[in-house]
């Protein structure tokens, strides 16, 4: 069984086509694993709804604490782009042991249809954490990277190694 975090990020944010303005309504992710017809097993669980950077400290231990004390060791977690590198570092320097943890988030939000990438980055999130060994990771774009090799390249809109 595979666990997936929420904390929000453009993966779920909605668009009000009145002002243009993007927010929080709710998860995406039931509807996209039901058309993705996943057969997996998955547990999902929605710790924030919120832009990353807006996250604090406390959020980052929310986070923390989840992953720690789950009794799944493949963890799932949909994280806005803008802070998902420290995130990540945070989490490897938790010491979560014999867990494999892979984060991915959008650059496009889901709800703008076959432009975003957040169908793409879920399904490379879900195959990487069946098949990396223990560790965290950051998938986007359809790479992988540690934790710690990893930068986002805002000029560019996209994730590299360092």
């Amino acid at each position: 069984m595979i666990q997936i975090f929420i904390t929000g990020g453009t993966f779920d944010k909605s668009y009000n086509y009145k002002n243009g303005e993007l927010f929080f309504e709710k998860t995406h992710l039931p509807e996209m694993l039901k058309r993705s017809r996943c057969r997996l097993k998955i547990s999902i669980e929605t710790l924030m709804m919120i832009d990353s950077l807006e996250m604090n400290s406390s959020h980052i231990k929310n986070i923390i604490s989840k992953c720690q004390d789950s009794n799944l060791n493949k963890i799932v977690i949909t994280h806005g782009t803008d802070r998902m590198v420290s995130t990540a570092k945070a989490l490897s320097k938790a010491k979560i042991h014999n867990k494999t943890i892979v984060l991915t988030g959008a650059m496009i939000p889901y709800e703008f249809g076959s432009s975003s990438d957040g169908f793409f980055n879920l399904g490379c999130a879900l195959s990487y954490v069946q098949t990396l060994k223990s560790g965290v990771y950051i998938t986007m774009q359809g790479q992988y990277f540690k934790s710690n090799e990893i930068i986002k390249n805002s000029k560019e809109g996209l994730f590299e190694k360092l």
